[in-house]
């Protein structure tokens, strides 16, 4: 049976993380062992930033529908407490569209969770 050499696989390897690592500064983009450290590092916090996003839309959808909310006469908690009470399920990126983009109608459902948070 013939030897099997690794060094075709690590040539691979070692292109793969080089090319990942591609625009990094100093010996990073050239070498792979500073490369790759670098590059494990940037995926994981890549992957947390995906996550990270939805967090911070979330915060800023809220934060414009309070203004817009606030403008009626109406905390953000008992607008959207006031708009589940009334069956109306609408999510916060469009709610915070209409707050931004269409005053008439979010006004309307801002009046609309007032009367059902006053039965």
């Amino acid at each position: 049976m013939a030897r099997v050499k690794k060094g075709m696989n690590a040539h691979k390897r070692h292109k793969k993380v080089l090319k990942q690592a591609k625009g990094f500064y100093g010996a990073k983009h050239s070498t792979f062992k500073a490369a790759n450290p670098a590059v494990m590092r940037a995926l994981r916090s890549a992957y947390i930033g995906r996550k990270l996003k939805k967090r911070e839309y979330r915060k800023i959808w809220i934060a414009r529908i309070n203004a817009g909310a606030r403008q009626n006469g109406i905390s953000y908690s008992k607008l959207i407490d006031g708009l589940k009470k009334s069956g109306i399920d609408i999510n916060r990126k469009m709610l915070a569209e209409i707050a931004i983009h269409n005053e008439a109608d979010f006004a309307k459902l801002c009046e609309t969770a007032k009367a059902a948070q006053a039965k």
